[in-house]
């Protein structure tokens, strides 16, 4: 995706779930400006309401501070507002309620400094893997004894149809990488030695951009990927396309 597209603010989104993740966010800085504005005020008002001077007499009793553990209540309510009202909720049904049916599943493996996605092939079953597997020429880790995995799919693009939920199931060879899509507004670690299942749907498609964002090694600024996505019927024929490259027709 090219830069100028992403603009002077949050990048374009295209997730069923953005709206409300960006209201969150504008919520969330107005909050900030106005907790910044007040309190830059206090000093100001502090630094003139109590400059050096002369005819005064410095008072050694300290104050009662009413006003002040009012306002710091107020913005600790706000907070917790904020967090269990407004974040919560969101956070639920994006991270844990996971879609039940018509899901589309993709393996995503990550390494120093490089993505990997991995499609079951036209049975709908992935094949059996394992990290005893993973080599040069078996980046997905494979059991090539496993029939089921035959027809699998492995691309360093990643490719979904929009209007239809998607179930990643992350992980990675090596260090902490972290699966980040901003359009999709997600983002989620990979810990080494675990499988992490994320979920998003698109509303519209287009090609962007997927990168790391965990600083992972010297390298960590080639860690990208195109992402594509596409109408189910385009999908489709791209699925046909890889399966068509295996020969196994």
């Amino acid at each position: 995706m090219n830069a100028p597209e992403y603009g002077w603010w949050l990048p374009p989104n295209v997730s069923v779930h953005g709206g409300e993740i960006d209201a969150t966010i504008n919520l969330l800085h107005w909050f900030m400006l106005v907790l910044f504005v007040g309190w830059m005020g206090f000093i100001v008002y502090c630094l003139v309401r109590f400059r050096e001077r002369p005819d005064h007499v410095a008072v050694y009793e300290p104050i009662s501070g009413t006003l002040y553990k009012w306002i710091v209540g107020g913005v600790a309510a706000a907070e917790a507002v904020l967090l269990i009202a407004i974040d919560g909720p969101a956070w639920a049904k994006i991270k844990t309620a996971f879609p039940q049916q018509d899901a589309m599943v993709v393996r995503v493996v990550a390494e120093q400094f490089k993505w990997l996605f991995h499609y079951p092939g036209q049975d709908g079953i992935f094949g059996r893997t394992g990290v005893e597997f993973y080599a040069d020429d078996n980046p997905a880790g494979l059991d090539f004894d496993d029939d089921n995995g035959i027809d699998d799919i492995t691309v360093r693009g990643l490719h979904f149809p929009y209007g239809r939920p998607v179930i990643a199931r992350l992980t990675t060879k090596d260090v902490i990488h972290s699966f980040k899509i901003p359009v999709m507004r997600v983002t989620q670690d990979l810990i080494p030695g675990m499988e992490i299942p994320i979920w998003f749907e698109a509303k519209s498609g287009g090609v962007f951009q997927l990168g790391c964002a965990q600083l992972c090694g010297l390298g960590h600024y080639e860690m990208k990927a195109t992402v594509t996505i596409e109408s189910q019927e385009d999908f489709q024929l791209w699925l046909d396309e890889e399966h068509a490259l295996l020969g196994l027709d």
